[in-house]
């Protein structure tokens, strides 16, 4: 791959990059590598770490801190955003370089991948399915570089050297609503739900981001798309691919992943594996040793009967209301933080069903109280701490403890793994209460 790198491809080109994380941080490097001029632009200052303000300093990088203008754009032929980051939100900036071209890190890294990608995005379950696809792909002899919106940016691939047999990638909304030219050889469209409504302006506008990962597909690519948005995209022309419309199976089982939106995705996960030596066999044994990233349906023990899952990752309604579905057992659940859209008044059978008492915490009270108060055992507490400790207490041996808050966290931590970790050190801490104890203060 690093012989379809050139440094007098971009040579006399001046590029702005927006976003000093780690995708942002990536693009400079490869425009750095192809001869551009980088002007790097992070509004926050504090978020430029010494590290990264030395790497600046080496590699040559006009670098603006602070509220930036017009002026900062001006001359730009190119202009890459980090995720999160609206082109909408620049429009009077971007108006001092109007012939330059817009696009996410994603996008340009993209163009110097030769190797077939894998790439998969939806409103919930992306991880997870990335992971099982690299599982059963290495398990089949395929060398995997797995990146993206998970851990390593796509321009690190390219910067390597490396070469994969395949390039699995978890693809974000925001990644894909400034990509033209992006090609996986495989797309996953894994389910959708209303998310990230505090950033797209309707959900038409993030249902067209998602949408995007078909854009650029050919007639011998594969678009993997749910059968309940057949009807929805019936009549859309929204891949040249052939498509694959699925749904959950039974085939496949993996006693880490319960509940039925895994089977879900463990179906789409292998149909995106087999084009490249995946059998079913194979894969059968695969999903048997596959260990899932944490804080997603993790069981992390037992106290007095009660099972305690995170489930932190769930920031979605819809992610909730699949890991309530995904137990028998009585739910006491856990949710609060940062809310993000959806409808929680349409879950009131489900909770009704199955969930014993809810414990709430943080920010968004008003928004759950709003529409679940008076219709189920419900109560607020500042802390995670608090409200956990005061719902283990109401509960009775058989009952699942689930922290499955339906928000983003940033509203007490640093992101959903630091409010995952918080749970499992309560848990750590709690008496191991005696069966005249369990459900004292219901």
């Amino acid at each position: 791959m690093s012989d379809m790198l050139h440094s007098d491809q971009l040579r006399g080109h001046q590029c702005v990059v927006v976003g000093a994380g780690a995708s942002g941080r990536s693009a400079a490097r490869l425009l750095s590598r192809l001869g551009a001029s980088v002007r790097f632009l992070e509004k926050n200052a504090k978020a430029a770490s010494d590290d990264f303000r030395e790497e600046a300093a080496t590699a040559g990088y006009d670098l603006r801190l602070g509220g930036h203008g017009p002026a900062d754009f001006a001359g730009a032929d190119m202009v890459v955003l980090s995720p999160g980051i609206r082109a909408a939100g620049l429009a009077d900036c971007l108006a001092a370089c109007p012939g330059a071209q817009v696009l996410s890190e994603l996008e340009l890294a993209s163009w110097f991948v030769a190797e077939p990608m894998v790439a998969v995005t939806g409103s919930n379950g992306k991880t997870t399915t990335v992971m099982l696809i690299s599982h059963l792909l290495e398990a089949a002899g395929n060398k995997v570089f797995i990146g993206g919106n998970i851990g390593t940016p796509l321009s690190e691939y390219v910067l390597s050297g490396d070469t994969a047999d395949v390039v699995v990638l978890e693809v974000s909304s925001f990644q894909l609503q400034l990509t033209r030219t992006f090609r996986p050889r495989v797309a996953v469209l894994l389910n959708f739900a209303p998310n990230h409504l505090d950033w797209h302006e309707t959900l038409d506008e993030y249902l067209d981001a998602k949408l995007r990962i078909f854009a650029a597909q050919r007639p011998d690519d594969l678009a993997i798309v749910p059968e309940e948005l057949r009807q929805t995209l019936v009549g859309r022309a929204f891949t040249k691919a052939q498509t694959t419309w699925f749904t959950a199976t039974d085939r496949f089982t993996c006693r880490r992943l319960i509940g039925a939106h895994n089977r879900h995705d463990m179906e789409a996960a292998f149909l995106a594996a087999a084009p490249f030596g995946v059998t079913e066999q194979i894969a059968k044994a695969a999903c048997d040793t596959f260990v899932p990233a944490p804080h997603r349906l993790q069981v992390i023990g037992e106290k007095g009967g009660v099972l305690f899952v995170d489930d932190s990752k769930a920031t979605t309604v819809a992610a909730m209301e699949a890991a309530i579905r995904s137990f028998e057992r009585p739910v006491r659940l856990l949710c609060g933080g940062v809310f993000k859209g959806g409808d929680l008044a349409a879950l009131l059978p489900l909770l009704r069903e199955k969930v014993a008492g809810v414990g709430l915490f943080g920010a968004s009270r008003e928004v759950f109280e709003a529409a679940w108060a008076g219709q189920l055992p419900l109560f607020y507490e500042p802390t995670l701490e608090a409200a956990m400790t005061r719902l283990f207490a109401a509960s009775r041996p058989g009952d699942v403890l689930l922290l499955s808050p339906a928000t983003a966290s940033f509203d007490l931590y640093d992101g959903y793994k630091a409010r995952g970790r918080d749970f499992q050190r309560v848990f750590a801490g709690l008496p191991r209460k005696t069966d005249s104890q369990a459900g004292e203060t219901a």
